[in-house]
């Protein structure tokens, strides 16, 4: 079992840049892959990026490309979304998840946190 906490989220302006944090406490988060998806009002929750277990490898979603990167620290059991040049469409509940692997699908990941507003104006 391992929980999942997120934090860094709130009001930015369009062009600014925010740091995610996601803290797991129980099991270490060195024993799973960590993906980041997000839920915007009124839409399906979308997948933004995630990182492998061991090497490092990372997978991007349309809307990470370019802009956003994830990084983990297996010694604070702590992974990061770094997210540069902000868009009012990101606007939106950001969650942290951990899973056996690496993947874009919700079902893939085991654990969630309850999730972080992010909201970005014009």
């Amino acid at each position: 079992q391992v929980q999942l906490v997120e934090s860094g989220g709130g009001l930015v302006q369009a062009g600014d840049s925010l740091r995610l944090s996601c803290a797991a406490s129980g099991r270490a988060v060195s024993s799973y892959a960590l993906g980041w998806f997000r839920q915007a009002p009124g839409k399906e929750r979308e997948f933004v990026i995630a990182i492998s277990l061991t090497n490092g490898i990372t997978t991007y979603g349309d809307s990470a490309k370019g802009r956003f990167t994830i990084s983990r620290d297996n010694a604070k059991s702590t992974v990061y979304l770094q997210m540069n040049s902000l868009k009012p469409e990101d606007t939106s509940v950001y969650f942290c998840a951990a899973g056996p692997v690496r993947a874009t699908i919700e079902s893939a990941y085991d654990y969630w946190g309850e999730g972080n507003q992010v909201t970005v104006s014009s």
